[in-house]
């Protein structure tokens, strides 16, 4: 499905351009796609020579989920000292979070085709392998305990996203108290690699120059906007592009 926006990438850039094949969830249970593109990145940064290509000049790109993995490997390579720093990260209207399933985004645009709010989240169980029948308490917030919301508010709140973007639409949630089982459950949505927005501040103070693109119409659009906030807070330069008319899959 990606070939021919990989050639074009590659035509268009003058670039050279590798493409992870990486496992696929369910039948190959999270983290295994992660681990898959850390392996191929550190990998090519070893070899990137080989390839007639300067290891100070590698970007690492994705979309959607892709972006989810490319925000992941990047924070997973900033403590590596045995190899060249990446020159760039690009995330492609990312899912960065599940803290809150309700961000002004996720209400305007939860009919939106093709990503479906509730779509969305039966990805993302299927994705780390937990039970579907659990949407409607995580759309609740039941999965976040007192704990964690406290920690993450200064990350992840409606009040960080700019007031132009809930002008079509937006109510404050009521918060749901949260289920100890639930809680218990849902750990793994937690894990940085799942949800990269809630890496620590020592991570994203280290992150490559990054160039984020967000749709008006999609429901992960504050997912980006809250992560170019956070990255700009730590003073990483941050090139945004926002499609006033595009939708998540517009690439």
């Amino acid at each position: 499905a990606y070939e021919r926006t990989c050639r074009y990438f590659c035509r268009k850039t003058n670039a050279v351009v590798v493409c992870v094949g990486y496992r696929l969830a369910p039948e190959h249970p999270f983290p295994a796609q992660f681990e898959d593109c850390l392996t191929a990145a550190i990998h090519f940064l070893m070899t990137a020579q080989d390839h007639g290509v300067d290891p100070s000049r590698v970007v690492i790109c994705g979309d959607s989920s892709g972006g989810t993995l490319t925000a992941a490997v990047a924070q997973a390579l900033v403590n590596r000292r045995d190899l060249p720093k990446l020159r760039a990260q690009i995330l492609i209207y990312p899912f960065l979070q599940c803290v809150d399933l309700n961000l002004p985004s996720y209400q305007q645009n939860e009919r939106v085709p093709i990503l479906l709010k509730e779509r969305t989240l039966v990805l993302g169980l299927k994705y780390i392998n937990m039970d579907l029948g659990l949407i409607k308490d995580l759309f609740k917030g039941c999965h976040v305990s007192e704990g964690r919301r406290l920690k993450y508010q200064k990350w992840v709140s409606p009040d960080h996203i700019p007031h132009e973007f809930k002008t079509r639409g937006y109510k404050p949630s009521p918060t749901s108290l949260p289920s100890e089982e639930i809680c218990e459950l849902a750990k793994s949505m937690f894990d940085p690699v799942f949800s990269p927005l809630l890496a620590e501040d020592s991570v994203i103070a280290q992150l490559p120059e990054t160039f984020i693109l967000t749709c008006e119409f999609d429901v992960l659009r504050d997912d980006g906007l809250l992560y170019k906030k956070r990255l700009e807070d730590h003073g990483i330069k941050v090139t945004w592009c926002h499609l006033q008319d595009g939708f998540h899959g517009s690439v």
